[in-house]
């Protein structure tokens, strides 16, 4: 799943973007949204997202050089938002690597074409098994601990992922063992991590998979049932949503 963090000024274009655009669609997820260029730093630093969407013009710091800084200590690819008035200076700024510059105002279709080419690019900058799911695991550990005194509930369906992602669990099994209903367990959950349970179950389960399949011990049908999955396709299928190559493809690589 591509991590995507937008950071726009003008807030019901950044409403818009969030919420309008089918990012499960594109097998993407909105991880964070910021409404200047300072905010936008922070969050990119904190959350280390693999795509930027930004405006150039914004308060506090504009697009350009809060991706700059950015890029000085998290390695992501950025999607431009800018004015006809802004569009030559935008491009040339070609040292923080922009993947696409869109004028305003943006349609759906340049967001699904822009990101379709972000994602030719991750794919082509080959998938590497060593550090996946690194950001998967900093962001779970963080929610743990800045939430572990307000939201228990949602602390403890994380835990539960973490410690049983390859039995046949479910946001309806751990409400029921939590003693809540699953709706306001799930309704807690997006409120806090931004994604549904069965997201990060998913890439999580797909986390443990690369490890397994990288040790060189499990052939890819032990891999699929020992990470929790029901049969191998479906495995195949969440795999390379995550991954962009399938189970084999990955152990021959």
């Amino acid at each position: 799943m591509i991590r995507v963090v937008i950071v726009e000024d003008e807030e019901f274009i950044r409403r818009g973007l969030v919420h309008t655009m089918d990012w499960l669609g594109m097998g993407c997820v909105v991880v964070g949204d910021a409404c200047d260029g300072e905010e936008g730093l922070e969050m990119i630093r904190t959350l280390k997202p693999d795509v930027v969407i930004s405006d150039i013009r914004m308060p506090m710091l504009d697009g350009i050089l809060m991706i700059k800084k950015a890029l000085e200590t998290v390695d992501f690819r950025s999607i431009l938002l800018t004015s006809y008035a802004e569009f030559e200076y935008a491009k040339r700024a070609i040292e923080i690597r922009v993947s696409s510059y869109l004028l305003k105002p943006v349609a759906e279709e340049d967001i699904v074409e822009a990101m379709d080419k972000v994602k030719k690019e991750i794919s082509q900058s080959g998938f590497q098994g060593e550090g996946f799911g690194d950001n998967l695991v900093q962001e779970i550990n963080r929610i743990l601990k800045q939430e572990a005194d307000k939201n228990y509930y949602v602390v403890k369906a994380l835990e539960s992922i973490m410690e049983h992602y390859g039995d046949r669990i479910s946001i309806e099994t751990v409400s029921e063992e939590l003693g809540v209903s699953a709706s306001y367990l799930s309704r807690k959950f997006k409120e806090i991590t931004r994604r549904t349970f069965l997201e990060i179950l998913n890439e999580y389960r797909v986390v443990q998979s690369v490890k397994l399949l990288a040790s060189g011990k499990y052939r890819v049908g032990e891999v699929a049932d020992r990470t929790g999955f029901s049969d191998y396709k479906h495995f195949y299928s969440v795999f390379k949503k995550y991954t962009g190559m399938t189970p084999s493809e990955y152990t021959k690589g």
